[in-house]
């Protein structure tokens, strides 16, 4: 699938927010790889690179990929091939210090994010969606309260994100409550206003 022209994109919302979901069917849209954090660690680890052996070693130790390896992880995925015509990141970056770091990668290459779609969705929502998710899967650690836990980091940690993603008028808040395709149908047109075309094959 060829796209039209580059669309380099950022799917943020909370868990439960259904972003995996839409994010796979907007790079569809457009022609480009949805990538995840989850998929670029799993496609290092496969790829049998010192970055891969470096992040299996920190994920079988139990701890989390700090943020340095994790922003060499992407810069590594996004220099691949099928990313030369755009990307819609999903989970990257999450704080910070990792916007900074995709900042000056994107900057280097005479680039920058296009746009950043903000699914929103109540908190309330969320809990039900994901406890609904969590009944259905037999997931009995997954309570209400540890799910409003990573909803409260989700929303300490990605608060300032958003904030400096408005200041360069770049997001785009998107009503992420309703059917998949009214939902995809919110993120197409607001992309489109922005004069983002969707690839001549989607």
């Amino acid at each position: 699938m060829t796209p039209v022209q580059t669309a380099r994109l950022l799917i943020v919302g909370p868990q439960g927010s259904g972003k995996g979901t839409q994010g796979v069917r907007i790079a569809d849209a457009y022609g480009i790889p949805a990538i995840s954090t989850g998929d670029m660690f799993r496609a290092a680890v496969k790829s049998g690179s010192d970055l891969g052996a470096q992040v299996t070693e920190i994920i079988q130790a139990g701890n989390l990929v700090p943020d340095e390896l994790t922003s060499a992880v992407v810069r590594e995925r996004l220099s691949q091939q099928d990313a030369a015509h755009g990307f819609l990141l999903d989970g990257y970056p999450r704080n910070l210090g990792q916007v900074g770091d995709l900042d000056g990668f994107l900057s280097g290459r005479g680039e920058a994010l296009d746009a950043v779609i903000e699914l929103v969705v109540p908190r309330d929502e969320s809990i039900q969606r994901l406890t609904r998710r969590a009944q259905e899967q037999g997931r009995t650690d997954d309570t209400e309260q540890v799910i409003a836990n990573r909803l409260a980091i989700y929303e300490r940690e990605t608060a300032p994100i958003l904030d400096v993603y408005r200041e360069r008028g770049i997001a785009l808040e998107i009503d992420g409550v309703g059917s998949l395709d009214e939902i995809t149908d919110r993120v197409i047109a607001a992309l489109e206003a922005r004069g983002l075309l969707r690839s001549a094959a989607a």
